[in-house]
């Protein structure tokens, strides 16, 4: 017997939203590398991208990961 079981087939009402093949999936049809979710329903699996290029402004704009003056605190500001 197997210590862990490979799950084939998702649990009803889990949807993901695969990378490969650009579609909304109930249930994890591909590999864990090529899917964002799980979703909570369909609708937020299929705007998953949308989704993840609003975190990644948010992430990119954020304030505590772009403090200047603890990254160049430092360095000399003659050599800029």
């Amino acid at each position: 017997m197997a210590l862990f079981k490979r799950r084939t087939t998702g649990k009803p009402g889990e949807w993901f939203y695969c990378l490969e093949h650009k579609k909304v999936e109930e249930g994890p049809e591909c590999p864990a590398k090529n899917r964002f979710g799980p979703y909570a329903s369909r609708e937020e699996a299929a705007h998953a991208m949308q989704t993840a290029q609003e975190r990644n402004l948010e992430w990119d704009t954020d304030p505590k990961w772009h403090d200047r003056a603890g990254k160049d605190a430092g360095k000399d500001e003659s050599t800029e």
